[in-house]
């Protein structure tokens, strides 16, 4: 069994700052490599530290990120879903559908139904928590209705 060592301090400050990068700035086209070098690292060091101090990979991170902003533009009701999709640094509409079920469990366009109708009037504060994508694809199935 290979034991990787915890991080140190130093890598423990390069690691919030890749951090603070990606809630900065998730729109933007991320990747771990450019990640990486922003902070003198190498790739597979960065992921494996970075998994190590937050339970996720940089990449799951940049993912939930974009779709936590995508569930608030989602609730506000004025974009499309394809526009939500581009504001939130996804090129692809496919690619944001399925990420985006795969963490809250349900299609974008039905979450937005779903907010639209059973979470108005809810102050955000608690629609932000009621509402946070579940990360690892442990989204429950929606129940199936027997008529």
């Amino acid at each position: 069994m290979s034991s990787i060592p915890a991080p140190r301090l130093d890598e423990l400050a390069r690691l919030r700052r890749v951090r603070d990068r990606i809630d900065r700035e998730h729109a933007q086209p991320l990747d771990v490599a450019a990640l990486a070098r922003g902070v003198h690292m190498s790739a597979g060091h960065l992921s494996r530290q970075f998994r190590l101090a937050y339970g996720e990979s940089p990449y799951a991170y940049l993912m939930t990120r974009r779709i936590e902003r995508a569930q608030a533009l989602l609730r506000r009701g004025d974009l499309s879903v394809t526009d939500v999709c581009l504001t939130v640094g996804f090129s692809s509409l496919g690619t944001f559908s399925t990420r985006f079920s795969e963490l809250v469990g349900m299609a974008p366009s039905v979450y937005r139904q779903w907010a639209a109708h059973d979470m108005e009037g809810v102050p955000a504060c608690l629609t932000k928590m009621v509402t946070r994508p579940v990360r690892n694809r442990e989204a429950p199935r929606p129940a199936t209705q027997l008529v």
